[in-house]
């Protein structure tokens, strides 16, 4: 069974420990850290342009010829900078601790050599954590394009699925797994995944589990792997917490970094004062139907407020849905495609939306509720901004 015709369950049953693991880290449970107002406030900058220029083309690569045929058929020829940096590195067996801002393509600089060394050594196994199902969706999807054809066989392990199909590809003995923290810690405790064969490791927004609460599950996941492994890190941001768990498992890493700034420089930032909640809404309400505002996507803090703000958007005539932890994932999946391809305006989400959401022209990133920490604020305006174009990030600061 090749890697297209991967495993992910028809989407109806689920774990109910799944459940507990992936949201139970509820926001409405941790205390926000205080943000001053003006951290919101800064002007897009027509920032110099300096491009990269690649040690290597993909076709330099010492890869299998699958993959470089793979690549060449969906026009990838010039690696990122995060790419022809980290690929050599990768292919080499060294332990690698990638820093780089969101888009930069850090999804084929782990895919690539992974099932290089998986083509091309019988031993080989790996595991792929990332804190959302969408996010881990989106790698999937990636792996798909680059491992075409090759035989591969690998399961997709995420919440709101059918534990089913799930079991049956893990019994199949699948090279590849991916999947987030809480679900693949569900299949490890049931038994019906045996980590002790995983000798390639990647945390992918490694940052984002920690911010989530994933440290117990990673820290056990990790434990359980070989000792003799292969790890790699991917990372928008270098805190005391990813250094910690880094250098917990890794004696010998090599850091690559190419990240640009804190925040885009794309995106322009401001600040929208409101003085009750009626003007709250009201203001919410004219900034979406402004001739400006072409996609928006909306946060706020949980899951009953970001139902509740949609169904006021509604009633006001405004295309919008929806997308938390509490929905199923045929629901979020749905809301996504429709958010993709314009069938939807305006998308309302808590920050499981924030990693993940592969969307080019959103234009406005609104903040309904303060992030609970600048971090996430980082996160959930970095969806906006992309592609050289310009976007625009507003947060709401009560006046009273």
């Amino acid at each position: 069974m090749s890697y297209h015709k991967y495993s992910t369950g028809n989407r109806n049953g689920r774990f109910s420990s799944n459940n507990r693991s992936q949201n139970h880290r509820s926001s409405s449970r941790i205390k926000k850290e205080k943000i001053e107002s003006h951290k919101f406030i800064k002007a897009a900058q027509a920032a110099e342009i300096i491009e990269y220029k690649n040690s290597n083309w993909f076709e330099d690569f010492a890869i299998h010829p699958k993959i470089k045929s793979n690549l060449k058929q969906n026009n990838f020829q010039k690696p990122t900078a995060i790419q022809d940096k980290a690929i050599p590195a990768a292919l080499a067996d060294k332990d690698i601790l990638g820093i780089a801002n969101t888009g930069t393509g850090k999804t084929a600089a782990f895919a690539i050599p992974v099932i290089h060394k998986i083509m091309t050594c019988s031993d080989k196994y790996t595991l792929i954590m990332a804190p959302t199902r969408e996010l881990a969706e989106q790698i999937d999807d990636n792996f798909k394009v680059i491992a075409a054809g090759s035989g591969i066989l690998g399961v997709l392990l995420i919440g709101g699925t059918a534990i089913g199909p799930q079991l049956r590809t893990l019994r199949s003995d699948p090279r590849v797994v991916i999947g987030t923290p809480g679900r693949i810690k569900d299949h490890f405790e049931r038994g019906t995944l045996d980590l002790s064969k995983f000798n390639l490791v990647v945390l992918d927004e490694v940052d984002r589990m920690l911010d989530m609460g994933f440290i117990n599950d990673i820290t056990l996941l990790l434990k359980n792997t070989p000792v003799r492994r292969q790890l790699y890190f991917f990372s928008a941001t270098f805190d005391t917490k990813v250094q910690t768990i880094v250098k917990t498992f890794s004696s010998d890493f090599v850091q690559i970094s190419v990240k640009q700034s804190e925040t885009s420089d794309n995106v322009d930032q401001n600040i929208v004062k409101y003085s009750s909640g009626d003007d709250k809404l009201q203001k919410l309400h004219d900034l979406l139907v402004s001739e400006k505002v072409s996609k928006a996507l909306v946060f706020d803090d949980t899951h009953h407020s970001v139902d509740k703000l949609s169904n006021e958007l509604k009633l006001r005539g405004l295309s919008v849905d929806t997308i938390h932890g509490g929905k199923s994932q045929a629901q979020r999946q749905r809301a996504l495609r429709n958010f993709k391809e314009d069938k939807i305006k305006i998308l309302v989400a808590t920050d499981v939306a924030a990693r993940g959401i592969d969307v080019l022209d959103i234009s406005h990133v609104i903040n309904y509720s303060t992030p609970h920490t600048y971090g996430d604020y980082v996160h959930r305006i970095g969806r906006t901004g992309r592609a050289g174009k310009t976007g625009f990030a507003l947060t709401f600061i009560s006046n009273y």
